[in-house]
């Protein structure tokens, strides 16, 4: 199994590109969603940290986003207890699909919580930074200050380009990015 790790800036189309590889993704954050959903294990733990944010289960985002925007500390509070159970998920995921040729790494911080290995195969998407706003302005619920704060948790954007394999040059046309993909798989099959 080659595991295949996509990084790139928030709203860079990481999620989009990587679903259209065709094999298996581990999205980090639809499993971080649905934590927030269905684990009252982790509702407790977030509770037990921060009850001033947390006070019922489900974990609604709006109560994340209000921890974080209020006190920086909280985000690592939220994020260590979080990533555990992410990492246990992600664990799952590769036993699962381990006989497949290639599986999506789908992490926003995958570099920053050194969860890539060395043999990963790492493609940066790159992105026109005013694509990005454009897109992420039109998200519900999208907050800049937020943004921010998310954005000052990763590493740069050179370093992550620097690190990777293989580049992508998202123009957000369905037709280039499945080229560029395929072109990617056929270079990677055939070494």
């Amino acid at each position: 199994m080659i595991r295949i790790g996509i990084l790139g800036d928030i709203g860079s189309g990481k999620g989009y590109i990587a679903n259209n590889f065709g094999f298996p993704v581990f999205n980090a954050d639809k499993e971080v969603n649905k934590i927030y959903k269905n684990n009252k294990k982790i509702f407790i733990k977030l509770k037990k940290k921060l009850p001033k944010y947390f006070d019922k289960f489900p974990i609604k985002k709006k109560e994340v986003s209000k921890a974080i925007l209020n006190n920086e500390k909280n985000l690592k509070k939220i994020t260590k207890i979080i990533h555990f159970e992410v990492r246990n998920k992600m664990n799952s995921f590769l036993k699962k699909n381990k006989n497949k040729k290639f599986v999506i790494l789908d992490i926003p911080l995958l570099l920053e919580n050194k969860i890539n290995k060395k043999n990963d195969i790492l493609i940066f998407i790159q992105s026109k930074k005013k694509d990005i706003l454009k897109k992420l302005k039109k998200r519900k619920n999208f907050d800049y200050n937020l943004f921010k704060k998310f954005k000052n948790l990763q590493l740069s954007l050179d370093y992550k380009k620097k690190k990777s394999n293989f580049i992508i040059k998202n123009d957000f046309s369905r037709k280039s990015i499945d080229i560029r993909i395929n072109n990617i798989l056929k270079k990677l099959e055939n070494e």
